[in-house]
């Protein structure tokens, strides 16, 4: 186990092609999703934290259970629309980057929209009365609680990434796996491990453990700053 690790952190020190090459399929995949998954996420969060409507509560529990669907259930539903029978098949994104995209962005949004809900609901409850007595604008409101609560958003929107970049069952259906194309970290891992290659794969693992626990400093230090500037 030791020369594992120790071969493991010769790849990383050595910049190892192949390792450089599926972190950045990883982190372009992870880092598309994430960015659509957030500019849709917010805002249908803060539109189900201030609105009153039919079906609101039903649709509440519908992205709460999608924060936890099976990501190999959104792979294959993804997969049947990309095909070449399905709906969107003439695209040609099933086994590109483009298709894995989706498939995260379908499993980070929801998780963006749930978490943003939560907290602009108790900051809207806390500012409602003198939204509405200032007749603020639909837009001007939301625009409002978004700006107010952007440090605890920040946990919603990292919480996102790590649902994206740690994800495997939707993106090896829908990408394939293809070596210097879609592989990704966790695909990866779970090859090389099967291979028998694990200093690969701890190399692999390494990235990744490093690039979470960055996310988690960077979530600590937005709520130590929020802290201090508003507590």
């Amino acid at each position: 186990m030791l020369i594992a690790f120790q071969d493991a952190f010769a790849l990383l020190t050595q910049f190892d092609r192949g390792v450089i090459s599926i972190v950045l399929v990883s982190l372009q995949v992870s880092l598309s999703a994430l960015v659509l998954g957030t500019l849709v996420g917010l805002p249908l969060g803060a539109w189900l934290a201030t609105e009153q409507f039919r079906g609101k509560r039903a649709l509440i529990i519908t992205i709460n259970t999608l924060m936890g669907v099976p990501t190999v259930i959104i792979g294959v539903l993804v997969y049947l629309v990309l095909s070449r029978s399905g709906p969107l098949g003439d695209l040609g994104w099933l086994f590109t980057v483009k298709g894995m995209v989706v498939a995260q962005f379908l499993l980070t949004t929801p998780l963006v929209a749930a978490l943003s809900r939560q907290v602009l609901e108790d900051a809207w409850q806390i500012h409602r009365e003198t939204f509405l007595s200032l007749r603020f604008t639909r837009f001007g409101y939301i625009k409002w609680l978004l700006w107010d609560c952007r440090f605890s958003l920040t946990i919603a929107i990292l919480a996102g990434l790590a649902r994206a970049i740690s994800e495997v069952g939707a993106v090896m259906i829908v990408g394939g796996n293809i070596l210097n194309s879609t592989r990704t970290m966790t695909t990866a891992i779970a090859l090389e491990t099967s291979k028998g290659d694990l200093p690969f794969a701890l190399a692999l693992g390494i990235v990744l453990l490093v690039i979470v626990l960055l996310a988690n400093l960077l979530t600590f230090a937005v709520r130590s700053i929020a802290e201090r500037r508003y507590g």
